[in-house]
């Protein structure tokens, strides 16, 4: 997969709030809330163009029987891929455009890691900015090797992850 990070784009939420719909029609019932979550999900933000959704949902297990409704909108349907608790999906192939990941509505630790870690770099502007930064130097450094790009990032995501959920923590 090519990586390419690139200035944020204002049509980034209106197509957070189309593809949301969508999901929340395959979901039904089940879908208890749909959040925008990731880069594209802070205003300003420099990133891979590519939207992070974060569907919560009464009964995970439920989802799997979803997948053909998934696969028409043309997602890839993934499984667990890596988390385990998570139903991922993506679209759009080397040239992505959409990212799924579905949690239980119990599953607090993972929903929470990741609304903490938008709702931080939202308050902390200079936080967004060094995360920019980084991005757009790893993704110049490897721009062929996602997985090179994801290793850089991974000591500051991690140090992120950690200072956003003690800010919000601290802020409830």
């Amino acid at each position: 997969m090519k990586v390419i990070v690139v200035e944020y784009d204002p049509r980034w939420p209106q197509l957070f709030a189309e593809e949301a719909e969508k999901i929340r029609q395959i979901l039904g019932d089940n879908c208890v809330a749909v959040h925008h979550i990731g880069s594209t999900a802070v205003a300003g933000l420099a990133a891979k163009p590519v939207i992070d959704i974060m569907p919560a949902v009464r009964d995970l297990s439920a989802v799997d029987a979803r997948n053909a409704a998934f696969e028409a909108l043309g997602y890839e349907c993934m499984g667990e891929f890596g988390i385990a608790g998570r139903r991922y999906f993506r679209k759009g192939g080397d040239l992505r455009t959409h990212q799924i990941h579905i949690f239980g509505a119990n599953d607090e630790k993972n929903i929470r890691r990741h609304l903490a870690v938008r709702d931080y770099l939202r308050a902390h502007p200079y936080e967004a900015a060094a995360y920019a930064s980084l991005k757009s130097r790893l993704a110049a450094r490897f721009p062929e090797d996602i997985e090179g790009y994801c290793d850089g990032k991974d000591a500051f995501v991690r140090g992120l992850e950690c200072r956003a959920l003690a800010w919000s923590e601290k802020n409830e």
